[in-house]
């Protein structure tokens, strides 16, 4: 069960998805993602984005997704210590020993799926510095967080030109200095460059439910009865990972009038 929610949080980390209300009582045994009203996906990135109405401290931002799931998992661990043992002191043991797994297991989910988006067969610790840099420049610059993952996946393979994103969204020039790094960490990565691109596109997906176009769509419904666009973005979003500059608005970024900054619950 804590391996489950190790997995699935280190998957929001990996999407740029943030739940917006990880209360105690919206996370399942199973590992699945339920109440997320005040959801939302990151278009900048930024480690301390908050979209729910409700978190105005900031308790749920994305970097502290990790340490909230920590925490819930000791508050049922507390709940569970009289069917641990009947001894007080071997329950709390118990508890403590399994919630303690929690750290490495998420840091093991995360860097597979980080392994994953960089195109690489795994991260060792030498590569600590090159995934810390390319997020600090992320948010230094602003840099919008799907579609540069996906920017990286199509320069993943210099031989494949067909279909790629970056005819529509060039890489900005800022992130050059760390392209090299990056192509000279690929050369001693045994993978062809045709399996390592079609594992990234795997990984990293070019659509996603953009906030912007959420709320383009509820508004159409609630206000005109519209429900064509809600139908066409579901369409596209039955297939996340596949790009053709046909569906370029969907990939879009949201321009600064666009920019949704709260959710609610009920969204």
């Amino acid at each position: 069960m804590i391996s489950k929610q190790a997995d699935l949080i280190a998957r929001w980390q990996l999407l740029g998805f943030i739940h917006g209300v990880m209360n105690t009582d919206n996370m399942l045994l199973c590992g699945e993602t339920i109440d997320y009203g005040p959801c939302a996906f990151m278009d900048a990135f930024n480690p301390e984005q908050v979209f729910s109405s409700i978190d105005q401290g900031g308790r749920y931002a994305y970097r502290n997704q990790p340490g909230i799931a920590h925490w819930n998992l000791s508050c049922l661990a507390r709940a569970l210590l009289p069917l641990l043992d009947d001894e007080p002191d071997a329950a709390v043991a118990l508890a403590q020993a399994a919630i303690d797994e929690f750290p490495g297991q998420f840091m093991d989910a995360h860097s597979a799926g980080m392994a994953d988006k960089l195109g690489l067969t795994g991260l060792t610790e030498s590569d600590t510095p090159l995934v810390e840099d390319l997020f600090t420049l992320m948010a230094n610059e602003q840099l919008d967080f799907t579609l540069t993952f996906r920017q990286l996946a199509d320069l993943a393979n210099p031989d494949d030109s067909a279909g790629q994103l970056l005819q529509d969204f060039p890489v900005p020039d800022a992130l050059a200095p760390w392209l090299d790094r990056w192509h000279a960490r690929l050369a001693h990565d045994p993978q062809s460059a045709t399996d390592r691109q079609a594992g990234m596109y795997r990984a990293n997906p070019a659509i996603i439910p953009r906030n912007h176009q959420v709320e383009a769509v509820i508004e159409a419904a609630q206000r005109r009865g519209d429900f064509e666009p809600f139908h066409r973005l579901l369409s596209v979003l039955d297939s996340p990972h596949r790009y053709r500059s046909a569906d370029r608005h969907y990939a879009e970024p949201p321009k600064p009038e666009e920019i949704v900054t709260r959710t609610f619950c009920g969204t």
